[in-house]
């Protein structure tokens, strides 16, 4: 064999060594949802849906942002929810519902997928971001879940945690909703007000590092009672995440717990090698319903695949995919 046929064979296997591999595509993709469960399109104004659509597109703005600078899944989830949590359209932050004693309380929680650390805060009534104390909790503490004047407590003793007055919360809108609540109530003998759960907030990113975070932001329902809390502070019901898929979920909460709703969709994805579509949809329109519930969820992969069952009248929802493509809905034939 000739020499040159010699250098030829081995450039050949010098060209097909990993060293001359070609280096993976980073992906960033980003989901973000503002409750399911919304009211018909006649009764939402057409530019009330303008202008929901747009504080939408700036949660998108703000954690896209953070992505594509090469920043943290963690980073951009946690800028994405407080943008939604500064809006008095979602039930989070600023237009948190009332409870039944006309005050709000509080809820969030965040986990990072590809080290299962999370952290949540149930209750709290002065904190102006309620996910950015879930993540103090997360990274600051040696917990999970804090409650009530114990979570308050804890914020006080972090200076970035910006505190405002409970009034701060108050809107009007919310307001005819507590007494629209009231009036129900009595009428169906305490019964729960189906509807007077919906309106929170979450979002599920996948950053440069193939890394995924997931977060969830609520003001509850309605009128609630006793200090009851739903799944959006919970790990694993409202909130999930690891390093192949990530969930936030919305509608009424005691059956998302009981269903490990967020959970259960990345253990299809992880256990079974189910889709995350396949995943998310027999969740949302099947397990959830069975019990008795409905709503939402938003869910991501580590290829950057984005799916958004819900089973209500609609639910408030945005997107970026990794090609960069993006958008925002309300209804189901908005897409």
């Amino acid at each position: 064999m000739s020499v040159r046929i010699l250098l030829l064979v081995f450039l050949g296997v010098l060209m097909n060594a990993p060293l001359f591999a070609k280096a993976p595509v980073a992906l960033t993709a980003l989901v973000i949802h503002g409750g399911a469960g919304v009211m018909s399109k006649e009764a939402l104004k057409a530019e009330d849906r303008l202008l929901i659509r747009a504080e939408l597109d700036q949660a998108l703005d703000a954690g896209n942002a953070i992505l594509k600078a090469g920043g943290s899944a963690l980073d951009a989830v946690t800028a994405a929810i407080a943008v939604l949590e500064d809006s008095p359209w979602f039930n989070a932050g600023k237009g948190a519902v009332f409870n039944a004693e006309g005050g709000h309380e509080l809820d969030a929680s965040i986990m990072e997928g590809h080290t299962r650390r999370a952290g949540a805060v149930a209750g709290v009534s002065t904190v102006k971001h309620p996910i950015k104390l879930a993540r103090a909790v997360m990274e600051h503490s040696p917990h999970v879940l804090l409650a009530g004047a114990g979570a308050e407590q804890f914020a006080d003793t972090r200076s970035e945690i910006e505190r405002v007055a409970p009034s701060y919360f108050d809107t009007e809108r919310r307001r005819q909703q507590l007494e629209k609540a009231r009036a129900l109530e009595s009428a169906q003998a305490m019964a729960t007000v189906p509807g007077t759960y919906f309106g929170t907030v979450g979002a599920v990113a996948l950053d440069q590092h193939g890394h995924i975070a997931a977060g969830t932001s609520t003001g509850g329902m309605t009128n609630k009672r006793w200090s009851r809390i739903g799944d959006s502070p919970i790990i694993g019901a409202g909130t999930y995440a690891n390093d192949r898929c990530g969930v936030s979920s919305t509608g009424w909460g005691e059956f998302y717990i009981r269903a490990v709703a967020a959970f259960d969709i990345c253990a299809r994805v992880e256990y079974r090698g189910d889709s995350l579509a396949k995943a998310a949809a027999e969740v949302v329109n099947h397990i959830v319903p069975k019990l008795g519930g409905d709503g939402g969820a938003i869910a991501l992969d580590g290829e950057g695949n984005i799916t958004m069952p819900f089973n209500t009248s609609g639910m408030f929802r945005g997107w970026i995919h990794p090609d960069g493509k993006r958008g925002t809905a309300i209804f189901a034939d908005d897409e």
